[in-house]
Formats: C-alpha cells, sequence, structure tokens
C-alpha cells in the first residue's frame, strides 16, 4: 500500500467546529441552516469574523482580514475541525502566508471545496496532513440539511472508512485501483501546476469537478494536466459533476464528456464516470490524502477507503 496522509482524529459529540470564509463572500443569514445543523450533530459551533463580513466586494474580507481569521481558527487547540462557509475564490492569495506550525502539532480535519482544492493539495503536498473535500455551509440550507451529501460529511467526520456505490456508466473504462486519493476543481488542479502546492500524481486516484467554465478551458486545462505529465502514472481516475458548462457562439464540437473521454485515450487506468462529487445536488465527502480502492465494474462502482 502506498504511505497515505496523517489523517485527524474522528470527531466526537461535544467537540468544536470553526467556521471562516477564507475566499469569497457569504451572507450570514445564508449559513444559519448549517450552524443548526451540526449543533444536532452534537458539536459547538464556532464563528470566525468573516462569517459577519462588512465587505463590498467579492471577498468575506481583505487579504489580510481573511488570512487573520483562518489563522486563528488554525491556531486554536479547542478547535477539533474546521467546515468552510464558501469557497469562490481567494484562497492562493493567502496560502503562502499561512503558519501551520500549531496545526501540525494539532492535526484537525479542514473541509470544504471549489477554492478549497488549494489547501487541500498543499496539506498533502507540503505536511502530508489528510482533508475533507465535501460540502460546506450552503449544502445545509433548506431540505439539505438531510441530503445524502451532507450525510456523507457527517459519516467523514465520525467515524473512519466508507464505501460508496455508484451506477454504472456506459463510457466507463473498467478496472480495479488503489491509491491516495487527490483531487478536487479542475481549474484549481490547474491553477497550481508548478507551485509548493502542486501534488504529486504518480500512483494517485485522482478526482476532478468543476462549474461555470467554457468547454475550451476545460480542454485547455485537461492539455495542461496531460503536458505536466500528470495523467500518465495515475493509477485510477474519478469524473464527478461538470456543472453549467458554456459554450462559445461558434460551438467547441464536443460535449463536456466526449472531450474528457477523448484527453483519457492512449491511458489504462480504470476511469469512473458521473460520479456524485460536483457543484450539484450531489457531492458526497472524499477524504484527500488517504488510500482508496476504486472499482469499476460492469454493473456497480465502488469507492472505498478504511480512513
Amino acid at each position: 500500500m502506498m504511505e497515505q496522509c496523517k489523517a485527524p482524529a474522528p470527531l466526537q459529540p461535544g467537540d468544536t467546529i470553526g467556521m471562516v470564509c477564507p475566499a469569497g463572500f457569504m451572507d450570514l443569514s445564508r449559513m444559519e441552516d448549517c450552524f443548526r445543523a451540526l449543533e444536532r450533530w452534537g458539536l459547538k459551533v464556532k464563528k470566525g469574523r468573516t462569517l459577519e463580513s462588512s465587505s463590498d466586494n467579492y471577498f468575506s474580507g481583505t487579504d489580510e482580514e481573511r488570512l487573520s481569521d483562518l489563522q486563528e481558527m488554525l491556531d486554536d487547540p479547542s478547535v477539533n475541525a474546521m467546515l468552510f462557509g464558501r469557497g469562490g475564490y481567494g484562497t492562493s492569495r493567502i496560502l503562502d502566508q499561512i503558519d501551520f506550525s500549531s496545526f501540525l502539532r494539532h492535526p484537525k480535519w479542514i473541509v470544504g471545496f471549489s477554492d478549497i482544492t488549494a489547501l487541500h493539495c498543499h496539506l498533502q503536498q507540503q505536511f502530508n496532513i489528510a482533508s475533507i473535500h465535501g460540502p460546506m455551509a450552503a449544502a445545509f440550507i433548506g431540505e439539505g440539511a438531510s441530503s445524502d451529501s451532507v450525510h456523507t460529511l457527517r459519516n467523514a467526520l465520525f467515524r473512519k472508512g466508507y464505501d460508496y456505490a455508484v451506477a454504472p456508466n456506459g463510457l466507463n473504462r473498467e478496472g480495479v485501483a488503489e491509491g491516495v486519493l487527490i483531487g478536487g476543481n479542475l481549474a484549481l488542479l490547474a491553477h497550481l501546476v508548478g507551485t509548493p502546492s502542486d501534488p504529486d500524481y504518480t500512483g494517485k486516484i485522482l478526482f476532478i469537478e468543476d462549474i461555470g467554465e467554457y468547454l475550451y478551458s476545460i480542454d485547455r486545462m485537461l492539455i495542461q494536466l496531460q503536458r505536466a505529465g500528470k495523467l500518465q502514472g495515475l493509477a485510477g481516475m474519478i469524473v464527478g459533476g461538470f456543472t453549467d458548462m458554456k459554450d462559445t457562439t461558434r460551438p467547441f464540437g464536443q460535449t463536456i464528456k466526449a472531450l474528457i473521454q477523448e484527453k483519457l485515450e492512449g491511458y489504462t487506468f480504470p476511469v469512473c464516470y458521473d460520479f456524485p462529487v460536483s457543484h450539484g445536488e450531489h457531492n458526497y465527502a472524499l477524504k484527500c490524502g488517504l488510500w482508496h480502492r476504486l472499482e469499476v465494474r460492469e454493473k456497480e462502482v465502488n469507492l472505498v477507503t478504511a480512513g
């Protein structure tokens, strides 16, 4: 088995979960359902200053304000896990200024997706610490608190392993892959290439998803990963949701799945399409940095970890 990252301890009732917005702005009123759900789980919620931001622009505060709020929550020994309010854009603007020394002495689960992909990859590559790619505050709104996706997050926080079963897809390439799981938002993975946060893809199971991009942009990002040698040593690949894709006035000429499939020709690793990880309704919690087994079969796909 390939060496995996260190996993923070599972949560226990009575533990504290901290919440901040390290990137985009989110109105505090849209987080209330999340606070209530976490409290029903038996957790105490500690709210960072960026949750009550008075920002009048895209971000939840200046770079300095967002960094300070995130740093305090990372350093606080009474906080057992961190769930981000939202992603958007902005984490990479402050990533190199974060001091992880206290966090490394007392690792805690870091939860989020989208722009938070930068932090997941950084923790994995620089510090060998596992984290959770999963739903954030907006997923809890209304009936969302009882959704399958939020249920998987609760399980990931309080328990160690999971076994996800997914319906087959005609585009799947069958096979079995074992390796450490990496991935997240495709735009962020491409953004990190060549930086200190760029993970080692060799022998890994990679998952990707994205939202609101032009088809040609997805094509360009995949070519960047391909040219950087990121795909040639993969053990397996999981293709999640590509939500709200856009096309140019003169059509790109391929569907999202067709262009992804084209980029994966010539490789032999197993591939799973339509896995429930996305910006849409289905976004299962995934533990980045831990060993997984991906089984792509004719009748079912399974993704399993004991961590």
